[in-house]
């Protein structure tokens, strides 16, 4: 399976997955580039969906779907089934609530699709008041292999870099992270996040003397996820 990332409006990043000649286009919102990268290259968009329902990732959805002659993939229906086939393979597809209610995220060959669950660096906001939801979808992608390549909703890099530094000054693996950063390629392995971002840290000992440092709660898993969401 390939993965082509698309960026529009200044920070969303859309993506085209293709394996052979079919594709499928999630979070499409760079219209033009995707239309013309799949010109380009002799590739049928079968399928169109998205990570969520936030407008701007649906945005220019209708305009897709039109130039395309795709098939629109509700994104709610897609956990039930598990899965998208593709030219002979399989995306998987996991419902990760927290963010929104309806997030969910897509896994193919080494890579994740995660929305605005997890982006390089950081967390998206709890915009469904669920924490405890945000945090299971964290567990659960966080348990893919260290060599996962995370591509996110957003380029937020620069600024959740800067947070992180905020928080642990210390931390000198951030100056490796943002000479890795391309605005052209925006993505991350997981072995690097668990290095940098401060949301997947709440198991690192460091973190966790930052946490207590803070007077913050520290028992449980959950409650040291909590109180690094309630730093931001």
């Amino acid at each position: 399976m390939n993965i082509k990332q698309f960026r529009y409006s200044s920070d969303n990043l859309g993506y085209l997955l293709y394996a052979e000649k079919s594709a499928i286009a999630i979070d499409g919102g760079a219209v033009d580039q995707i239309c013309s990268f799949a010109g380009d290259n002799g590739l049928n968009i079968e399928y169109v969906t998205n990570t969520h329902s936030h407008p701007d990732h649906t945005m220019g959805l209708k305009s897709l779907l039109g130039r395309s002659g795709a098939v629109y993939l509700d994104h709610n229906t897609l956990p039930a089934k598990g899965f998208i086939g593709l030219a002979g393979e399989n995306i998987d597809v996991y419902h990760t609530p927290g963010h929104t209610d309806d997030s969910v995220s897509f896994h193919a060959g080494n890579f994740l699709i995660t929305g605005d669950t997890l982006f390089n660096g950081t967390v998206g906001n709890c915009f469904s008041g669920d924490l405890f939801a945000f945090y299971n979808s964290i567990v659960r992608l966080i348990s893919f292999p260290k060599d996962t390549i995370i591509y996110a909703g957003h380029d937020y890099v620069e600024y959740s870099m800067s947070f992180a530094r905020l928080i642990e000054p210390g931390n000198g693996d951030i100056d490796s992270f943002l000479k890795k950063y391309n605005p052209e390629l925006v993505s991350s392995k997981l072995e690097d996040e668990f290095r940098v971002n401060p949301y997947l840290r709440f198991n690192d000992p460091e973190m966790i003397s930052v946490l207590k440092a803070k007077g913050l709660p520290v028992s449980t898993e959950f409650e040291r996820w909590e109180s690094l969401m309630g730093l931001g």
